[in-house]
């Protein structure tokens, strides 16, 4: 882990695409801005973490499944919801 110091104002660079900069700093939290272009993700990272649970969540989704709820578009019927650990 790099650990860098910077003053209020100052900035880190990350690449030639990502520029962070300490806008506040108040008691124990420092309030940073990013810049950054759109096909980079940013994320807290307690969001980031929601994130990957989700996509390990959609990834154990079983081709019975996608086929139960392609039917039911179909039909537009609501599917049943799957039991745990099916």
């Amino acid at each position: 882990m790099l650990i860098l110091t910077r003053k209020l104002g100052e900035n880190i660079r990350i690449g030639d695409q990502v520029k962070i900069t300490v806008l506040d700093i108040k008691g124990g939290q420092v309030k940073l801005g990013i810049d950054a272009p759109p096909h980079i993700a940013v994320h807290r990272e307690e969001i980031y973490e929601r994130i990957r649970e989700e996509n390990r969540r959609a990834s154990n989704v079983t081709p019975r499944l996608l086929r139960e709820v392609a039917g039911a578009l179909r039909t537009n019927k609501k599917p049943r919801r799957p039991r745990e650990g099916s």
